[in-house]
């Protein structure tokens, strides 16, 4: 997974104002946890990926870097 993996959650999370700790509880890790997602030290498994990617309502290629559209085809 790129580095923009990181850069898209943390964009992502603020657009949304949500809390760090609202979703780390939505992947059922701690928040700790979740910061080493938006720091680029730690990258979820996929269904970790999967939550995020409902979560946001945006492609899993957007969230790895693989594509520039947010949009799910």
């Amino acid at each position: 997974m790129s580095n923009l993996f990181s850069v898209r959650v943390k964009e992502l999370r603020k657009e949304h104002k949500t809390p760090q700790k609202e979703i780390a509880d939505a992947l059922g890790i701690s928040p700790r946890a979740y910061r080493f997602y938006e720091s680029g030290d730690r990258y979820p498994d996929f269904e970790g990926l999967l939550i995020l990617a409902d979560f946001y309502e945006v492609s899993l290629d957007y969230l790895a870097g693989k594509s520039d559209f947010r949009e799910r085809k």
